[in-house]
């Protein structure tokens, strides 16, 4: 897979994270994913459609995912379980919509549908095409995501 495809993710989740949660993540070194589990706690999967069919997913650590959330809508938390799937569910939104954005300045065009949110330990992630899994982690003073995608 080509590693310069990870570049939008890279910069869509610094971007969406610095602004909408004031967290600057740092990012590690992508590789192949071997597995279908979830690196977090809770994920957010967009399924792509374009030239080419494929899926992105943001998986968070509870800490991670707690911190964001908290981050982004002040205290103003009523319950947490509800705030941070939809939390989850709208980043996944918003940094997979940049990424498809940096993505189709390189000439690859990508709709995305309707973000779902997986939430439990040891949950499993299905990818919808078949090919290899990138995925790219990163660090927050709060715990670790990872940000999965994979094109057909």
């Amino acid at each position: 897979m080509d590693v310069e495809l990870a570049k939008p993710f890279i910069k869509a989740a610094v971007d969406v994270l610095s602004t909408m949660a004031f967290v600057k993540p740092q990012v590690g070194k992508p590789y192949v994913k071997k597995n279908t589990v979830a690196a977090g706690d809770v994920s957010g999967l967009v399924g792509i459609t374009g030239e080419r069919n494929g899926s992105v997913s943001l998986s968070f650590s509870k800490g991670c995912a707690v911190a964001i959330v908290k981050n982004m809508l002040g205290d103003e938390i009523d319950d947490i379980m509800q705030d941070v799937k939809d939390a989850v569910g709208e980043l996944t939104n918003m940094i997979s919509g940049q990424a498809r954005a940096g993505l189709a300045e390189r000439g690859y065009v990508f709709q995305g549908s309707t973000p779902s949110v997986i939430m439990g330990d040891g949950h499993t992630i299905s990818h919808m095409a078949k090919s290899p899994i990138m995925a790219i982690p990163f660090t927050t003073p709060d715990g670790t995501f990872t940000i999965e995608f994979c094109f057909e």
